[in-house]
């Protein structure tokens, strides 16, 4: 994608005549809250908003934005899950990342990178809209802690282009946090990011209330036991580092619960840090073997089951440690693993109406699962006939390069999916 600039001098005008400052959010005895009142919220993840302002062509960026934008806005969608920006460019673990990349070598960031993201930000203010931005990544597919990890030379190259199996991607991913220069590339990226003043509207990142809170990583694990007392040092120093460079926003882990880090007590012991202000869980029936491909429909029950008795289990951790809980990430394939945008979405509708149905439950005494994003919008694009994969180019769509595209995501003309999703919107 290539830079417009005209677009952001456009929009800087435009916010200057109808921004309207609105209050930071806040957490406290189990509960967000915004201007004062309870804030809960149905959202997606929508991490390739931050990419579509880069797009010369208006029809594929600006106009796409918005269109989308008022879309999520009337169906009740008001907090959005976005990426600050990828590590490195080109194929890692074979898999090609997204981009442009925000570092682009250690330590060597392009500010123009994140114009898109101001442009985002600054449309997002216009709605309503709250924002978490996720600083980095577990995984491949924003170069995230591998890239750190073969920048450093703790882990050979040849990683960019082979791909490892899952014990090998556990045994290389573990190494970040024994790399100190690892880390420090991190904070750097993070320091960036965070001391950014947004171009369209002019206010400091660190001022602007449509940013909800800063995010660690996506889905950072251990993944491995061995480097257990490392990780939660790690994030124990990420979570003080960002509240020190931004006292006014919430900082969160980007959590995937008990399963990231195969430990009830270790998801506990993260979350307890007093600077880390609200729980994350995720969940994946189908990655974690839930439900099988070719037996969807008869699994559907078990899986929702389990995916309510995990909400339950991470949400006591909330009530003890008098945190609020987001459910960030749930997805589910459509009928028969279909890919198309016109296939059915009956089994993922049911599985969305569970999960939505947990919004706003009481757990010792305290109403603590506060959100639930979706993974993901995927909005007016549509999968490519025949191309399971995205190739540079191609419309991005929720799911990233590694999956089928059409896996995971809701397009806009999912209506049965929306209807849900707009039925369990807190009315405001």
């Amino acid at each position: 994608m290539r830079y417009a600039a005209a677009t952001v001098l456009l929009l800087a005008a435009v916010f200057a005549a109808t921004a309207q400052r609105s209050a930071f959010i806040t957490a406290r005895d189990g509960q967000l809250y915004a201007d004062g009142q309870p804030y809960r919220f149905v959202g997606t993840n929508y991490w390739y908003g931050s990419l579509l302002g880069l797009e010369t062509d208006r029809r594929r960026g600006i106009i796409r934005l918005r269109r989308e934008l008022d879309t999520l806005k009337r169906n009740g969608i008001t907090n959005l899950r976005l990426m600050a920006g990828a590590e490195g460019s080109g194929p890692l673990n074979g898999v090609t990342r997204v981009g442009p990349p925000l570092q682009k070598s250690p330590g060597q960031f392009d500010a123009v990178s994140l114009d898109g993201l101001d442009i985002l930000l600054a449309e997002m203010a216009k709605r309503r809209m709250r924002a978490v931005i996720f600083l980095s990544n577990n995984w491949e597919w924003s170069g995230g802690f591998q890239q750190y990890l073969i920048w450093n030379g703790v882990v050979p190259d040849r990683w960019l282009t082979e791909r490892p199996t899952w014990d090998e991607l556990r045994d290389i991913t573990a190494k970040f946090y024994f790399c100190r220069e690892c880390m420090n590339g991190y904070a750097g990226q993070a320091r960036y990011v965070i001391g950014r003043t947004n171009k369209v509207t002019g206010r400091r990142y660190t001022d602007d209330p449509t940013i909800m809170a800063w995010e660690i990583a996506n889905e950072p694990r251990p993944m491995r036991p061995a480097s257990n007392e490392a990780y939660a040092k790690w994030i124990a120093e990420a979570a003080a580092s960002i509240k020190s460079l931004d006292p006014h926003h919430l900082v969160t882990t980007g959590h995937e619960g008990s399963i990231g880090t195969e430990s009830i007590e270790l998801f506990e012991k993260v979350h307890a840090d007093p600077n880390i202000d609200y729980l994350t869980i995720h969940i994946w029936p189908k990655n974690w073997g839930w439900f099988g491909r070719d037996s969807m429909a008869a699994d559907i029950e078990s899986a929702i089951g389990r995916s309510l008795s995990y909400i339950r289990e991470n949400a006591d951790v909330a009530v003890r440690l008098r945190k609020p809980l987001v459910i960030e990430e749930f997805g589910f394939p459509r009928d028969g693993h279909a890919f198309s945008a016109g296939s059915p979405t009956t089994l993922r509708d049911r599985f969305y109406d569970s999960i939505l149905a947990t919004l706003g439950h009481r757990r010792g005494g305290i109403t603590c699962i506060a959100g639930a994003n979706f993974w993901a919008f995927g909005g007016t694009a549509r999968p490519i006939e025949g191309q399971p994969f995205w190739k540079p180019g191609d419309p991005p769509t929720g799911d990233p390069p590694m999956e089928e595209q059409g896996l995971n995501s809701v397009f806009d003309s999912d209506r049965s999916t929306l209807a849900i999703i707009r039925r369990a919107a807190p009315r405001r």
